[in-house]
């Protein structure tokens, strides 16, 4: 659906999303994703949700939404209720509104249902969820005029983001609440931040951008707030991160291995084939180019060896990373055939008809999240238990207690390992699916809801908590490399230690350890670490 091509600048013209963009919300001003009738890809979500690209709409989908409008204007005019168009909504259904209310029926729909409450959610999850329902407007199978369409991508042209509050979606119409407050941005009314993060009511932001705010037509009050977009837009941002963190546990591990005077025999290649999971053979291969030529391995490597086997977290971190991966595999085949779909109800199908169906339910995207919340828990659980090796004498094979350069006056990075202990024993809590729980809304009409939005939010934490975990094994497993000079460590664990050198001090006496952990956290984050390993081995899985 979607390619990078040079931005159209015409205001006038409805495929250019027009509205000035500021500068500052636009630091890649020659990105330009467009949207058409098919499937964003996970890239152009990222680069519009992360890197605020231009959006320019594909004339020929434009076409398609105008075509299907005329269906929604004909039905308009029928002396028979059809939901969404002449009706009432939810348990309302069968309430029939007049011509000359239902401007104000699909207004009123929009200020009820923006009843979110609690703190902001991000920027990025906002922009991605506006994305994703601009998509689906896109598709032509929702009724709504192209102008309608063409302020969705204006707004996001303009780096204008409507406030959505924490809590207020069930999953299921979809993530109700937060699209509301959304569609009420692009009405001029509620709140919004500009491309600055000034917070002003959404009226003053569209004159800024000038955008001529939506006045709702039959259909489109429904067709903006019935998605999965929120949860969605989530998953996929959650995945975009988890690739990056599954490699680089696997980083960690190798280097923890090599630290620890472990062996990387149980990395074979025909090992690991005898039990042919894809997750596990790419994360052993990432594990044996770690590796691959290490001093400190050879050492300590042949006959006098005393070890037999290393420890579980050790041995066994092909198996649970790529377990993982498999996992976020799973995941990603659910996000993109929920990319690729048309959600919204009721739908205008191909052929013509306004038919109601339950498309909009979560449960499908629901799952996987707390499937990836799981699995995230779980590398962060064993990468801990890694961290706790280093510091035990008892299992660290000669390094000082708690790597202490004065042990007694020196704690060392005991307190390091507390921190990661906190936070797996916080992700324990949010491996709890939201997704087995429901509760009845709308007088019993919505009886059965997916909390998919709920999985979505828990899932961020997890994803935040994983990457400040590993950071704590990766900045502890250095140390432990710089404790075993003169031995060296392999190229490639090297060049992470180094990298790590950068931001935070080798071993020495104790000093504020905060700041050196958020360090090594950014450098995770960014993927520099990813990219040191990958200077030497090349591209990792």
């Amino acid at each position: 659906m979607s390619h990078i091509e040079a931005p159209v600048t015409a205001s006038t013209d409805p495929t250019a999303a027009s509205a000035a963009t500021p500068d500052a919300a636009t630091p890649d001003a020659a990105a330009t994703v467009t949207v058409g009738a098919g499937a964003v890809s996970f890239a152009d979500l990222v680069a519009v949700a992360r890197q605020d690209a231009r959006i320019v709409l594909d004339p020929a989908a434009l076409t398609g939404v105008a075509a299907t409008r005329a269906i929604i204007d004909g039905l308009a005019s029928d002396v028979h209720p059809h939901y969404g168009i002449s009706t009432g909504f939810g348990a309302l259904a069968s309430t029939f509104i007049e011509s000359d209310r239902r401007a104000q029926l699909q207004a009123s729909l929009v200020r009820s249902h923006a009843a979110g409450s609690g703190p902001e959610v991000e920027r990025e999850v906002v922009r991605a969820l506006m994305l994703l329902r601009l998509s689906t407007l896109m598709t032509g199978r929702t009724g709504v005029r192209p102008t309608t369409a063409a302020a969705y991508a204006a707004v996001l042209n303009a780096g204008i983001t409507p406030v959505v509050h924490e809590y207020g979606s069930l999953g299921c119409s979809g993530d109700l609440a937060p699209l509301a407050h959304c569609a009420l941005a692009v009405m001029g009314e509620g709140r919004v931040r500009d491309a600055g993060g000034t917070l002003m009511g959404g009226a003053e932001a569209l004159a800024a951008a000038g955008i001529t705010p939506v006045v709702l037509a039959e259909k489109e009050g429904l067709a903006l707030i019935n998605g999965t977009d929120g949860m969605l837009g989530m998953l996929v941002l959650a995945l975009t991160d988890l690739k990056r963190l599954l490699t680089t546990a696997d980083i960690a591990a190798a280097m923890s291995v090599e630290a620890l005077l472990g062996t990387d025999a149980t990395f074979a290649a025909d090992l690991q084939a005898l039990r042919p999971q894809l997750g596990q053979a790419a994360s052993a291969a990432n594990l044996r180019a770690m590796l691959a030529g290490s001093p400190l391995l050879a050492f300590h490597a042949g006959p006098e060896d005393p070890t037999v086997q290393d420890a579980y977290s050790l041995r066994c971190s092909p198996q649970v990373h790529g377990a993982a991966r498999d996992t976020a595999d799973h995941a990603a085949l659910i996000a993109g055939r929920e990319l690729a779909s048309a959600v919204d109800n009721p739908v205008v199908t191909l052929d013509g008809r306004v038919m109601s169906n339950g498309n909009f339910h979560g449960a499908p995207v629901g799952y996987v999240l707390d499937f990836l919340a799981i699995a995230a828990a779980d590398v962060a659980s064993m990468s801990e238990r890694r961290t706790d090796r280093h510091l035990d004498a008892h299992r660290n094979k000669g390094l000082p207690p708690f790597l202490a350069h004065e042990v007694g006056v020196d704690s060392g990075l005991m307190i390091a390992q507390y921190t990661a202990a906190g936070i797996v024993s916080e992700l324990k809590r949010l491996a709890v699916p939201a997704s087995v729980d429901s509760i009845p809304s709308s007088a019993m009409q919505e009886d059965h809801v997916s909390m998919g939005w709920a999985a979505a939010r828990k899932l961020r934490r997890s994803i935040d908590g994983l990457e400040r975990v590993l950071a704590i094994e990766i900045m502890t497993a250095a140390r432990s490399l710089d404790l075993r000079t003169p031995l060296q460590p392999g190229a490639a664990t090297g060049a992470v230690r180094d990298l790590v050198r950068t931001v935070a001090e080798g071993p020495g006496h104790d000093r504020f350890l905060s700041p050196e952990i958020e360090a090594v956290v950014q450098i995770v984050a960014t993927g520099a670490v990813a990219d040191a390993a990958a200077s030497v081995t090349g591209p990792l899985a």
